[in-house]
């Protein structure tokens, strides 16, 4: 079977699907959905997530240094549709009834509640890669349903989210 050449573009797709949610220096929340988001250190606990600078919860992040992982499962599949189709440019979208947003423990940012897990992060560096600025978030505090942990408290990564 002979190869031919591809289009370098999105040549390894990204997996993960979370919803980032973040608050501003004047107190505004937001929350968009991104597919560049991974583990990148187990000890200290660190993730990376990748946002578009044009984006506007971009600059809600860079300058509140903080934001949260939501994990989405299937019943969180309409949620899921808005955030990621509405900018925060236009409407308040975490203002509507039927998004139940919860303050964070540990830092000044939302959590999603009705997304099974929430990961609340401090950014502790950043890197520009192109098209995305990637965020290097310390893990503060997760909080997950307990459907959700395997018996030594850790989240299933094989568990039914979108």
């Amino acid at each position: 079977m002979s190869k031919v050449e591809a289009t370098h573009k999105s040549a390894f797709q990204p997996s993960a699907k979370v919803l980032v949610s973040c608050t501003d220096m004047q107190g505004r929340d937001n929350a968009l959905a991104v597919g560049y988001c991974c583990n990148c250190s187990y000890d200290p606990p660190m993730v990376m997530v990748g946002i578009v600078p044009s984006r506007f919860s971009y600059s809600m992040i860079k300058e509140a240094g903080c934001f949260v992982l939501n994990l989405p499962d299937s019943s969180c599949q309409r949620m899921f549709d808005y955030l990621g189709s509405v900018s925060g440019r236009d409407e308040d979208k975490l203002g509507k009834d039927w998004i139940s947003v919860e303050r964070a423990k540990t830092i000044n940012a939302p959590i999603l509640a009705d997304c099974p897990v929430n990961i609340e992060c401090t950014i502790v560096d950043s890197i520009r890669s192109g098209s995305h600025e990637m965020f290097v978030g310390r893990i503060e505090s997760v909080r997950a349903d307990a459907q959700y942990l395997d018996e030594q408290g850790r989240v299933k990564m094989d568990a039914d989210y979108l």
